[in-house]
């Protein structure tokens, strides 16, 4: 692992074969985020908005980021909510790309 910030790395291709992060792994990546926490094995997030537009606006550019890191969340949709949940299914747990892509998420909200 470098020391470069999270949202400036890209996600590496996770086929499986390798093992999830370390609980400790983890704990020292979860310290570079803000707000994220590790739930029942997941990365997870709420972001909050003033409105539907504004939540559907985050939903569309989280999904592009998505597809550009070939790394897809789980998401759960309300008029002003967003919650945000990562797993790398190809291991059965937190990678690294969880953590990239996170970060990544959190920098649309401070362009």
């Amino acid at each position: 692992m470098t020391e470069t910030n999270l949202n400036q790395r890209r996600c590496l291709p996770c086929e499986g074969g390798v093992a999830p992060l370390s609980a400790t792994e983890a704990e020292q990546l979860l310290k570079q985020l803000k707000g994220w926490q590790i739930e029942q094995g997941q990365l997870r997030k709420i972001y909050r908005f003033k409105n539907y537009d504004e939540t559907m606006t985050f939903v569309n550019a989280t999904a592009w980021i998505s597809q550009r890191e070939d790394h897809h969340p789980d998401l759960l949709v309300t008029y002003n909510t967003c919650s945000v949940s990562y797993i790398t299914h190809a291991i059965g747990g937190l990678s690294e790309n969880d953590f990239i892509c996170a970060a990544k998420i959190d920098a649309l909200l401070f362009l």
